[in-house]
């Protein structure tokens, strides 16, 4: 699960120092679509992020998530309860067992993405980018469904995962151990 207060450049989002590919933060490689950092991550020739602040860049200028009026169907979007920074948590259940494998976030492009393309597209906060789970790893999610809760912050991503989800290579982004309780 990524750390939701990472800053571009710092170390691994998990405790247990920098780790490889298949995550949604961090500085070590992982997956995505589109490589370091891009000046111009949509391919439009506008700033990947403007404001600095690991949110998508305000493309219209109009302090509206830049791929807020992108491919998603307006009737999602206009569902949608976003984050201050346009993002909305996505969490990835295997299909057929129902185990929680990992927490990545979307924004409008990312869920659009998701949707047609069939395969999980997250926003990374701290590269600031899109990542398609797999890409590098081969740990790929085969989407199943895709389903909104009933606030519409926060969505359930069904998937078939191939390898493990976590960018530590466990199986789930939550086998580090359970926290104790009642103490």
């Amino acid at each position: 699960m990524p750390s939701p207060d990472s800053p571009p450049g710092a170390p691994a989002d998990r405790a247990g120092g920098s780790a490889p590919a298949d995550r949604a933060g961090g500085s070590a490689p992982a997956d995505r679509a589109g490589g370091s950092a891009p000046a111009d991550r949509a391919g439009d020739g506008a700033p990947a992020d403007r404001a600095g602040d690991g949110a998508p860049a305000d493309r219209a200028g109009d302090g509206a998530p830049a791929d807020r009026a992108g491919g998603l169907d307006p009737a999602i979007a206009g569902r949608l309860k976003r984050s201050a920074d346009g993002l909305v948590p996505a969490i990835a259940q295997q299909y057929d067992t129902g185990e929680v494998l990992m927490l990545g976030w979307m924004d409008d492009e990312a869920l659009h993405r998701t949707l047609t393309t069939g395969r999980c597209t997250y926003w990374s906060r701290s590269r600031r980018e899109y990542w398609v789970k797999g890409d590098t790893s081969g740990h790929v999610q085969h989407v199943k469904s895709v389903a909104l809760d009933c606030d519409a912050d926060t969505l359930l991503v069904k998937v078939d995962q191939v390898g493990a989800a976590c960018h530590t290579g466990d199986r789930t982004c939550f086998d580090a151990g359970g926290l104790p309780l009642g103490q």
